[in-house]
């Protein structure tokens, strides 16, 4: 973790001739690729939202849903990916051109222990694969991630640009959900706990993948 940190520190001190074979050593992607990775991922979770969860998505919860969004982006979107999540006819972000190495984040979490896995809890996903940036919404990115500790459970929001979506963890025969609310909204509801504000013991601010470099 230092030295990711490290790294993304010293981004703007490198020559942009550089940049490619640096991150291909990293892992990290180029700002243009991230960019594009951050449309994808909020395409992919807004389908979620506006048409319901596609079948293989198959572990539906907060962090659930940002494991199935990273991993989505980074797949090869052809004419049947495209067509499975009801995509067809949408305008798209450019394809994702990625390395080999690259390619291995798509089911590559870190955990505390050292080993890599698919499959990751949210507190690890926080603690081992983002870089915290804060709690200021206005230094947030669209794709960062909003983390809440609430004791003995913890919980994951995505900040989409204008909104935020997340899911609840709960699912029924008649609520798959996922839910989404406006920043304003958010800090409007009663229990307190769920405020993304500075004074919130709960929110533990804003996060970003650490594989992004911008």
């Amino acid at each position: 973790m230092t030295r990711r940190i490290f790294v993304t520190g010293i981004l703007s001190f490198i020559p942009l001739t550089l940049w490619s074979s640096l991150a291909e050593e990293r892992f990290i992607l180029t700002p243009e690729q991230s960019r594009i990775f951050r449309s994808w991922m909020i395409r992919i979770i807004s389908a979620q939202l506006r048409s319901g969860p596609t079948p293989r998505w198959e572990q539906r919860d907060c962090v659930g849903l940002v494991r199935f969004a990273v991993a989505e982006a980074l797949q090869t979107h052809d004419t049947k990916w495209r067509r499975s999540n009801s995509l067809s006819w949408s305008p798209l972000p450019p394809e994702l051109i990625l390395s080999a190495k690259q390619k291995q984040f798509r089911h590559h979490w870190h955990h505390t222990d050292g080993t890599d896995s698919a499959y990751i809890s949210a507190l690890e996903l926080v603690q081992e694969n983002t870089l915290y940036q804060g709690k200021d919404p206005n230094h947030a990115q669209a794709g960062d991630l909003l983390f809440f500790d609430q004791g003995e459970s913890q919980h994951l929001m995505v900040w989409m640009g204008n909104f935020i979506a997340y899911h609840t963890g709960t699912i029924t025969a008649t609520d798959n959900g996922l839910r989404s609310v406006t920043f304003h909204d958010l800090m409007a509801w009663s229990d307190t706990r769920w405020h993304p504000s500075q004074n919130n013991p709960n929110f533990a601010g804003f996060y970003r993948l650490n594989f992004l470099s911008a």
